[in-house]
This record gives structure tokens, C-alpha cells and sequence, in this order.
């Protein structure tokens, strides 16, 4: 059996050395769902609880929760996945916190598969 190298390209290997942006919900006090994407999810909660590097939406509305993440693999991924679950109904959202929706099934197509 014949066996091959597979070379990655320059923007490949790049890409395989970055972390993987992720998209994230938070919950605000009064119940309601942030969608947001980041590299580090947890600490762009603080960043959120912090203030001036959080979202204004979310300023004076803490104490905020971490309900939910995905990995989507690079950014522009992330981006969309984000602006999918934002325009989805909040019973869908909560669905899917709760884990009783995934995220394929909401949004109807098939998400990436990230590679670790």
C-alpha cells in the first residue's frame, strides 16, 4: 500500500494553530438570552460582568450565566451561527440550553465538525 504525505498549506497551518471561536448564550438576571461569539467564552463572560470591554446591552443587567456553548471552528463559522440564533424564537433558544434541540436541528442544516 502506497503511503502519501498530506502538506497542509500556509493558511491552513494558521488556521490549525488558532483556537477555535466558539459561540456562546449568556442569561441575564431577569431571563433574558445574549448570543455572542468569542475564542474564550468564559472570559468573555467576565469581560461582560466587567463592564467597559462588555456588550452595552448587557450593562446593569447582571449577574450573568455561561448556559451555552458550540465550538464552530473559525470565525466567519462562528459569525454565522450567531446571526442564525439570533433571529430564532426564544422558546427555540431555551431548547436548545436545555439541551432538548440541537443545534443542526434549529437551525436546519448541519454544523461543522471541529477537529481538536
Amino acid at each position: 500500500m502506497e503511503s502519501r504525505s498530506v502538506l497542509m498549506t500556509e493558511p491552513e497551518i494558521r488556521q490549525a494553530a488558532l483556537p477555535p471561536w466558539h459561540v456562546y448564550m449568556l442569561r441575564t438576571a431577569a431571563g433574558h438570552l445574549y448570543t455572542g461569539i468569542s475564542t474564550e467564552p468564559q472570559r468573555r463572560l467576565l469581560q461582560h460582568e466587567g463592564g467597559k470591554l462588555g456588550a452595552r446591552s448587557l450593562r446593569g443587567k447582571g449577574p450573568l450565566q455561561l448556559v451555552w456553548t458550540f465550538a464552530a471552528g473559525d470565525r466567519a463559522a462562528a459569525s454565522r451561527i450567531e446571526c442564525r440564533l439570533k433571529r430564532c424564537r426564544k422558546r427555540d433558544k431555551e431548547a436548545l440550553v436545555a439541551g432538548k434541540l440541537l443545534l443542526g436541528d434549529l437551525l436546519g442544516a448541519p454544523m461543522p465538525r471541529v477537529t481538536p
